[in-house]
């Protein structure tokens, strides 16, 4: 009994002896294979690192409002009698633009300038009889101030009936009507929009850090979105004495000419302001720098001796950066990355500090300081 277990236990032990060399050796091999093998090389793409000029600026995103700009209405109520515009047309300055019903007033500016003759009268004969010794100096002064109050009313009548007649107060670009004939128009309805389009206001703001490099009549440029290959000029016209305490940010306005009028109020448009001396600055893609909690890195890519071939090899180190200001798809490194780098543009997800890599620029990343989309 005592030896069928010996050799039972022989039995077993030679088996499991057995299955652990040969998962002992199935390890080492795989593992002799990989390091045969090596670490796989990964595609990236690069660019050489260079300087470039960089013009300091600062941009903010306005609204744009009329120089001159109203809701055209009536300072009385009344009855639209006429109206004498085109909506969307031009007009001067004065011009009519409509007639409420303004007969009873017209009727009694004829009895108060009918009174006011009277009073005329009367007083130019107290005033003979005066001259005669005939009456009273109080009854000439009486006469007189009866005679200033009638050309009073008449003034007060003509004003009230010139409030019927509605004009434009300045030159300028109508709207939509929004009244017609025969409507009762209350006191302070809008009737239309006047605009006047030759000159505009921008209204941004800016940090107040930008205050000291920022003054009046300095030159902006202008971009819309609606006009994306134009560029609209124009000058700071004002700088708000107050930051604003909730934001930190000052109001600017800026005038910019508008002779083709094809910028509106109430659009918005992006404000580009050139503070400062050119800069000359190492200028990497965006999508080169990689931005973490724990700072921004890149990849900068070197030789590391030569293949059986006679070819470089090439591997990726990690590089810490400070980066700077940005524009469109640039972006200034201040530390980091010297000119004349090759830095990883794109495929550094796949990267780690030292890993082979073969380069393929064929579709390199968009590189511009200004992007435009494109229509497809």
């Amino acid at each position: 009994m005592i030896k069928r277990m010996l050799i039972m236990l022989v039995l077993v032990g030679l088996v499991l002896g057995g299955i652990f060399g040969f998962i002992n050796f199935k390890a080492r091999m795989t593992k002799q294979f990989m390091t045969a093998g090596g670490e796989p090389s990964q595609t990236v793409s690069t660019l050489v690192a260079s300087h470039q000029d960089w013009q300091p600026k600062q941009s903010a995103v306005g609204s744009l409002r009329a120089v001159q700009g109203v809701e055209i209405s009536a300072e009385v109520s009344g009855q639209i009698s006429q109206i004498y515009f085109q909506q969307g047309q031009p007009v001067q300055a004065g011009q009519p633009l409509l007639q409420l019903r303004a007969d009873d007033e017209q009727a009694r500016l004829s009895a108060l300038t009918a009174t006011a003759k009277l009073a005329q009268i009367t007083y130019q004969r107290s005033q003979a009889q005066w001259n005669a010794k005939a009456i009273s100096q109080q009854t000439l002064d009486s006469d007189k101030a009866n005679l200033d109050i009638a050309l009073a009313n008449i003034a007060a009548q003509q004003a009230l009936l010139d409030k019927k007649l509605v004009r434009a107060p300045f030159t300028g670009q109508l709207g939509l009507r929004n009244v017609d004939v025969g409507q009762y128009l209350e006191a302070g309805k809008p009737i239309s929009t006047l605009q006047a389009l030759d000159s505009l206001y921008i209204d941004f703001f800016l940090p107040q850090q930008a205050l000291p490099l920022l003054a009046t009549q300095q030159a902006v440029t202008v971009k819309s979105d609606a006009y994306p290959d134009q560029d609209f000029t124009g000058t700071i016209s004002v700088i708000s004495p107050k930051v604003d305490a909730d934001t930190r940010n000052v109001q600017l306005r800026a005038t910019l000419k508008n002779p083709d009028h094809k910028l509106l109020p109430g659009m918005y448009a992006t404000v580009t302001i050139s503070t400062g001396a050119a800069q000359s600055l190492i200028t990497l893609p965006r999508t080169a720098i990689s931005f973490s909690p724990y700072g921004s890195t890149v990849y900068i890519v070197s030789e590391n001796g030569k293949d059986d071939k006679g070819n470089a090899k090439l591997i990726a180190k990690q590089s810490f950066v400070t980066t700077g200001a940005s524009r469109g798809d640039q972006i200034a490194v201040l530390n980091g990355v010297a000119a004349g780098d090759a830095v990883v543009t794109s495929g550094q997800i796949k990267l780690h500090n030292g890993s082979p890599v073969l380069v393929n620029n064929s579709l390199p990343p968009s590189f511009q300081p200004n992007p435009q989309p494109v229509d497809h």
